[in-house]
Parts: C-alpha cells; structure tokens; sequence
C-alpha cells in the first residue's frame, strides 16, 4: 500500500500544478466568430494571460459578457472619451494612431453621442474600458453592450498556438 501511495504521488503533484496553472496563469481560448479578422480568425487558439491585469490601449482580452467569452481589443480606458472621426481614433480630442490593422472602415461615432445621455461629452466611468473588434462591421462590441467593468476581464491575449501557420505573438 506505501508503495501504491508512493507512486501515486508525482501524478497527484502533477495534477495539482496543471490545475494551479490554468486556474491563476494561462489557459487556451478559442475565437469564436469573425469580430477580430483580420487579426484572428474563427477557430484559432490563443493562450490567455490570466495573471495580467494591467491592461493597456490596443491590449486584446478576453471577457465574460454574459454567458459568453468575447475576445477584443480595448480602444479606450477609465477616464478617457472617445471618438472616431474619418476613420481617425480621437481619445481626449487627440488623434493617436492604431498600430494594428482593421478589416473595415470604422464609421463615425463619439461616446457622447451613443452614451452621453444629452450630453456634449462621456467619459468612461472608472473600472470600465471601451473594448471593439477589429472588423469593425461584424462586432459586437463596447459601441452596441457599453463600456466592460474590469471584473469582466479575464486576461491579455499574446501568443496564438493554432493553427500551425499562425504560431506566435498575436498584435
């Protein structure tokens, strides 16, 4: 019986590490649906992050909305107003370029108008982000379910690991 326990004991070590793991470090997720294209496609299979919470302009996360996990790239942070004008990002009324690539021409739009409730401007509340996707035609995103409170983050996106011809840092 010592010996069975023995034995036993690298596999339940073995066990307890790859759980500790994907509960408080990484996990693999899989996009779903065509809201990141160009940048990620249906199917693919991303690590998340699980132990980053300091989450940046253009990082891309995951979130729990609602009984689903969605997979964007967070435009605006707590405190800051957003606007798009001929394509253009405006955060706080100052152009800032987007370092990434768009599968579609993002329309005209500010916060204000969309959640501003009449007035001239909205910034977004502390502990929220304003997330959208890349193709920006086909999201659902933070302009149709609002700005994403923290808590709903559940990590960064950075490496992809499926399919073979897509293995490595996503941008």
């Amino acid at each position: 019986m010592k010996n069975i326990i023995k034995e036993l004991i690298p596999y339940v070590i073995i066990i307890i590490v790859v759980v500790l793991f994907r509960t408080f470090i990484a996990t693999p997720v899989q996009v779903s649906g065509v809201s990141m294209v160009p940048t990620l496609s249906n199917k693919e299979i991303l690590i998340l992050n699980k132990y980053d919470t300091s989450y940046k302009r253009f990082d891309i996360v995951v979130l729990n909305y609602g009984h689903d996990k969605l997979i964007k790239r967070i435009i605006g942070l707590p405190g800051e107003k957003v606007k798009y004008v001929d394509d253009k990002l405006y955060i706080n009324d100052k152009l800032v370029k987007e370092n990434f690539k768009t599968n579609t021409y993002t329309k005209d739009f500010d916060l204000a108008e969309s959640f501003g409730n009449g007035k001239d401007s909205y910034t977004i509340p502390k502990g929220y982000y304003f997330v959208m996707g890349d193709n920006r035609n086909n999201s659902k995103d933070s302009r149709i379910i609002g700005c994403i409170p923290k808590k709903d983050i559940k990590g960064t996106i950075s490496v992809a690991i499926f399919p073979i011809n897509k293995i490595g840092k996503v941008k």
